[in-house]
């Protein structure tokens, strides 16, 4: 098993979470460690997708680590240099536009933030209605900014949602791979 240290933050996109786990059970195969956060929509909003007590539940069950839901929690991610790498799946266009405008007031923001200030990768695996239409500028935004990999992504549904982009889930643990090696894997922008 891989040494890197992983931090596994999910977001809203609760349609994505089914996908978004069956990823996560990868990762925990390939890495000693792997933390669990969750945005405090994800943690505490019940849907028809599910319960957030057995997504929780279910986080913790996969990585054998109690899930950071808080600011405070996952504060000393940066101080104490806790992650080597911290993904992002699914990220919401919402915590998107948060990281482009340096907005850090969820427990998903602010993990971004503290393990930024260390130069370590953080990967994004989107899940955005908005990705081609309002969205657009905040996603251009991480592009070009230093220590943000995208995990490949590409309309979902062009006819009956033309704005909407979503990442190829599939490939987080390569983008994982990839990221802690300083590269972004190609190519990026997906044709379904």
């Amino acid at each position: 098993m891989r040494k890197e240290r992983v931090g596994f933050a999910m977001c809203g996109s609760f349609c994505t979470h089914e996908k978004v786990l069956a990823e996560l059970e990868k990762l925990v195969q390939l890495y000693e460690t792997v933390i669990p956060i969750a945005s405090e929509i994800s943690a505490f909003t019940d849907t028809r997708f599910g319960t957030s007590d057995d997504l929780m539940e279910r986080l913790e069950d996969l990585t054998g680590h109690e899930v950071l839901c808080d600011i405070p929690s996952v504060e000393p991610i940066g101080p104490k240099g806790l992650l080597d790498v911290l993904v992002i799946a699914p990220a919401t266009g919402n915590t998107i536009a948060k990281l482009a405008a340096g907005i850090t007031d969820t427990a998903v923001t602010m993990a971004a933030k503290a393990h930024l200030r260390n130069g370590r990768p953080v990967v994004i695996a989107m899940a955005s209605n908005d990705g081609l239409a309002a969205g657009a500028r905040n996603i251009g935004e991480l592009l070009v900014r230093k220590n943000y990999y995208f995990v490949p992504f590409g309309q979902d549904n062009a006819r009956a949602k033309p704005s909407s982009l979503v990442a190829d889930f599939s490939k987080i643990p390569e983008t994982v791979e990839a990221a802690l090696r300083g590269e972004q894997i190609q190519p990026l922008l997906l044709l379904r």
